[in-house]
């Protein structure tokens, strides 16, 4: 019985968050549980333990009077939390350069040429998770469990924003996938440690300066 509810919780959990990162539940909107239980078929019970898990990661809160809503993008703590990324991802790439195959190597080409053709069909929300998935096929072949694991908690806690940020400033997209040519290269070269932890860090960076002066892009 613990497992089912726990099945259903997943279920509700999945749905909410589809909805919040594709932009169909915005900012502010409020989050009627009954509604979502009939839209699932499920009880509200396996809802309000979902919404409890998306207040807990900060995507969801309470007000008062309106009960559940999706949290405003906290810009701010964005910028902090790519910064920490910026460095820890750093360290994972040089890591993960002692150790990465040529095969992984041609699937981040694939992955960067995909990209590609998504900004082509401005498909912004396919971009983002492509951007995800290059990123995280390097993190995975660091070695360090630890880091691995507190790379992709930052990342989950920056998937909302993701494809927001990709929007406002779609000059930064075509930049992105630039820079990932030239990851891609010093990874097949086996380049110096320090060239690769500096050049991926500021890859990160140049995603937050992008996402701080968007105005000038507008």
């Amino acid at each position: 019985m613990e497992q089912k509810v726990k099945n259903k919780t997943q279920i509700a959990y999945d749905y909410i968050l589809s909805r919040i990162e594709n932009g169909t539940y915005g900012p502010g909107y409020r989050i009627v549980i009954d509604q979502i239980a009939k839209e699932l078929n499920l009880s509200s019970i396996p809802v309000r333990e979902a919404i409890r898990q998306l207040e807990a990661e900060g995507l969801i809160q309470y007000k008062p009077y309106s009960g559940a809503v999706v949290s405003n993008i906290n810009e701010k703590e964005y910028l902090q939390t790519i910064s920490v990324l910026a460095v820890l991802e750093g360290y994972a790439t040089v890591l993960s350069s002692n150790i990465i195959k040529e095969e992984t190597i041609e699937k981040l080409e694939e992955l960067n040429e995909k990209m590609k053709q998504s900004l082509q069909d401005f498909e912004l929300e396919q971009f983002s998770e492509l951007n995800y998935q290059f990123h995280t096929l390097i993190y995975e072949n660091c070695g360090n469990n630890f880091l691995e694991e507190q790379i992709k908690q930052i990342w989950q806690r920056m998937k909302r924003i993701r494809t927001y940020g990709f929007t406002l400033v779609p000059k930064r997209s075509k930049e992105s996938i630039k820079e990932h040519e030239e990851i891609i290269r010093l990874l097949r070269e086996k380049a110096p440690p320090n060239q690769i932890e500096e050049f991926v860090r500021q890859h990160k960076l140049n995603t937050a300066e992008a996402f701080r002066n968007r105005q000038k892009f507008s």
